[in-house]
């Protein structure tokens, strides 16, 4: 089996391709310095090319909160070119699988807790990211136009906030779990006496390891073929503020955390219904308090490759 994972160097890309060449399958691994799959015709050379069995889109322009929301039209038209250009090639080179990742944001702002799929469209989206939310509802909407038009055995899923192996601790870009791990090993590191954080630290937010999601992506790609999207989380939530504690103590600070009320929260709630993955026999199996060591240590040595090259 020929496996093109397409983002193979970001984070849930790499984790994917370490899965699957652990399981044996030729995976070939496209990221921009390869092919700028927002160039169309680049795009279908390399998909007639590598003539994959499947495919399996990690890749998107992705950010945390801040550049969500100063850079809307990079997230909307970008996302929406690489997708549609790898599932239009992908098409054409008769690809029997195509795995397309979503993010949970792509659910209203406001939704009933816990997420279930059939939530989607229900609400208006969150403000500060509905760019990137509706570019992966559209990825969503041609994966099940190919399953209506062409008969096409494509999935779409939807996985809830990734971290792990490889992650962004750029506090400029960065998501919020390596965000924390970049401002507490520092603060411990320099001595400081507090850190100061966005928002009140209300909001719910539930993380998944990018092994696990490997891992569901696996069990998906052989026991799952239908139109409906499917969520890809633990389940199990907890606050920021919970959270942020919870990183501090592993990286071994102990000042104060103060919270910037005038910086935005984001979402209030975000965990998924799970049930139906569940249900096809899939499970996480990496805790929230082993992951986020395994961060920190990513992160000990991100820096100390950084001033060894």
């Amino acid at each position: 089996m020929k496996v093109l994972v397409a983002g193979s160097t970001g984070l849930a890309g790499s984790a994917i391709v370490r899965k699957f060449s652990d399981l044996g399958a030729e995976v070939v691994g496209v990221n921009s310095s390869i092919v700028d799959l927002t160039q169309r015709k680049p795009t279908f050379e390399f998909l007639n090319d590598i003539r994959p069995d499947v495919v399996i889109d990690a890749a998107a322009k992705v950010g945390g909160i801040g550049t969500n929301n100063s850079f809307p039209v990079d997230f909307l038209s970008v996302n929406l070119q690489i997708q549609t250009n790898l599932m239009d090639a992908s098409h054409q080179s008769g690809v029997d699988r195509f795995m397309f990742l979503g993010s949970s944001c792509i659910y209203p702002r406001d939704c009933l807790q816990p997420i279930k799929e059939d939530y989607l469209l229900t609400g208006p989206l969150e403000k500060t990211n509905s760019a990137y939310a509706v570019a992966k509802i559209a990825g969503i909407e041609l994966i099940n136009s190919y399953r209506k038009q062409f008969n096409r055995r494509w999935i779409s899923v939807m996985p809830t906030n990734l971290y792990g192996p490889g992650d962004n601790f750029d506090l400029s870009t960065s998501h919020v779990l390596p965000a924390l791990v970049n401002r507490f090993v520092t603060a411990r590191e320099t001595g400081a006496k507090s850190v100061t954080l966005w928002g009140s630290g209300k909001p719910r937010r539930e993380f998944l390891h990018v092994e696990d999601l490997a891992s569901a992506l696996v069990v998906l790609l052989e026991k799952y073929d239908e139109g409906q999207h499917i969520n890809v989380g633990t389940g199990v939530d907890l606050p920021i503020a919970e959270l942020a504690l919870l990183v501090s103590q592993l990286a071994g600070f102990d000042g104060e955390i103060i919270w910037d009320s005038s910086k935005p929260d984001g979402t209030p709630r975000k965990v998924l219904d799970v049930s139906r993955i569940s249900q096809i026999g899939w499970k996480p199996q990496i805790t929230l308090e082993q992951g986020i060591q395994g961060v920190i240590r990513d992160f000990a040595a991100s820096r100390v490759k950084g001033k060894d090259s």
